[in-house]
């Protein structure tokens, strides 16, 4: 019977769906988070028809309360879980002077600030089961966002996300929870050294190894 829940945040179709289907194969039940209904519930019934066990659930992620209330269900249809994944972040090439505050504010809230929201939801519960992980999906513009220009706000939400994990490991620690960041420094792409398959590989890795590291720069390597 499988007991182990994994929550991911932010399921796209790759490396969203590679983490989804990496903790599915290993006997997690995995709970995933998108706006889009329908794919999501493609990727259930491929994890399912594979032997994994895994629910869609539809949420804005960019709305505090709707990421409240997201993961306030998960959790009462299928209790604690053992890992939170946030994988959630928008790819937009507007330039910083034509950026609209409002937009910009949105992103934060997408990549960084709901973060928060979930996981001061899943933490609690976490530390009084004995412990848990929370890992979010960093970006290499985080370690030189001097590169960044074409993508200012995601590169300020990333480079906020790693300032935010490395500075609140510590405190997570000793809660019992292992807080990190799988930071990919290079461009997504199947088939090559950022294959999502094998940087979902790192978030195994990071929630089930013995070296209690913050981070992994997933350089392809």
């Amino acid at each position: 019977m499988i007991t182990r829940l994994a929550i991911i945040a932010g399921v796209g179709p790759g490396v969203g769906a590679a983490i989804a289907r990496r903790f599915a194969a290993e006997g997690f039940r995995v709970a995933m988070i998108a706006r889009d209904k329908d794919r999501l519930a493609d990727l259930a019934a491929s994890l399912l028809a594979a032997g994994g066990v895994a629910a869609p659930y539809s949420a804005d992620l960019s709305d505090h309360a709707a990421v409240q209330g997201v993961i306030k269900a998960i959790t009462a249809d299928h209790g604690t879980p053992e890992v939170l994944v946030w994988n959630a972040a928008l790819w937009d090439e507007t330039p910083a002077l034509a950026l609209e505050p409002a937009d910009f504010d949105r992103q934060l809230r997408l990549g960084l600030t709901s973060a928060l929201t979930a996981t001061q939801v899943v933490a609690p519960m976490m530390s009084a089961q004995g412990g848990g992980s929370i890992l979010m999906t960093g970006g290499g513009l985080a370690l030189a966002p001097q590169y960044g220009g074409a993508v200012p706000a995601l590169t300020a939400v990333k480079s906020a996300l790693r300032g935010f994990v490395h500075a609140s490991a510590p405190e997570f620690a000793a809660e019992g929870l292992r807080l990190g960041t799988v930071t990919i420094a290079g461009q997504v792409a199947p088939g090559t050294a950022f294959d999502p398959d094998r940087i979902a590989d790192a978030f195994w890795t990071m929630h089930g190894g013995a070296e209690r590291k913050v981070e992994h720069v997933f350089d392809g390597s």
